[in-house]
């Protein structure tokens, strides 16, 4: 499916759940074409460590793109949602109305209370893609102190994010560079950015309301960090984890494994 072709099914069919998901991934992936990878990495390390049926948090959920495939690969899984935005909470409550495995929860992760309103007191792996940046160093340590107090002893919390090494100036540059060109030409071939995403999902008869209330509370972008990942190693290490490391990464960002 081109991105032209999933722009105006997503235009004319409304609240096609399955159709939001595709184009959110295509966003994702302008940003990312590697997505597909750090999630597969990421299931391989939850198969390894905590096995086929875990009970999983989808930390920070959005659309809830890492439920969707781990339920795919671990049909045993299940799997608790949180996050607070209203419009991308609504595309996952639509794809998975029904699905007994799946609930989601609206928290914010800053409060300090957020996790009282989870199901579970525990889970056998925390895992989040591309979303903890939202949060600056402070904040984003205290969390992982939070997260170290969820995850049982022997199970896993993995984070893949931006992870930017401040020490190589000019590989980042030449990197950066690269990557504008391969987007600014897929943007000609008709690619959807953020914020043509959002401008679309503000026009659609369901979305329109969940999108505004979202801007109300996020504004345009929050300005967070991308420390690296040493940074990410070390503070859950005295947090709480035990071992700690990268088991994935990209020119710019890491897949950060951490084993209680």
């Amino acid at each position: 499916m081109t991105d032209t072709h999933t722009t105006s099914h997503i235009t004319t069919a409304g609240a096609n759940w399955q159709a939001w998901q595709e184009s959110w991934d295509r966003q994702q992936e302008w940003y990312m074409p590697d997505r597909e990878e750090r999630f597969r990495i990421m299931l391989d390390m939850v198969e390894a460590l905590v096995g086929t049926a875990p009970r999983v948090l989808d930390l920070a959920c959005g659309t809830g793109s890492i439920t969707a495939r781990l339920l795919a690969r671990f049909p045993e899984a299940t799997s608790t949602g949180v996050d607070l935005d209203p419009a991308l909470l609504a595309i996952a409550e639509g794809t998975f109305a029904g699905d007994e495995r799946v609930r989601f929860v609206t928290a914010d992760l800053k409060d300090p209370d957020w996790r009282t309103k989870l199901p579970y007191d525990s889970y056998d792996a925390v895992l989040t893609a591309t979303a903890l940046h939202w949060l600056h160093r402070e904040p984003l340590a205290t969390l992982y102190g939070q997260l170290a107090e969820l995850v049982r002893d022997g199970g896993v919390f993995m984070n893949a994010d931006h992870m930017i090494d401040e020490s190589t100036p000019r590989i980042n540059a030449a990197e950066q560079a690269h990557r504008r060109a391969r987007r600014e030409q897929a943007k000609r071939d008709g690619a959807l950015d953020w914020a043509d995403w959002w401008q679309l999902a503000a026009k659609d008869p369901v979305l329109a309301e969940p999108t505004a209330r979202r801007f109300e509370i996020y504004g345009e972008h929050a300005d967070g960090d991308t420390p690296s990942a040493a940074w990410h190693a070390r503070v859950l290490r005295e947090k709480g984890f035990d071992e700690v490391r990268p088991v994935w990464c990209s020119p710019t960002d890491a897949l950060v494994l951490a084993l209680k």
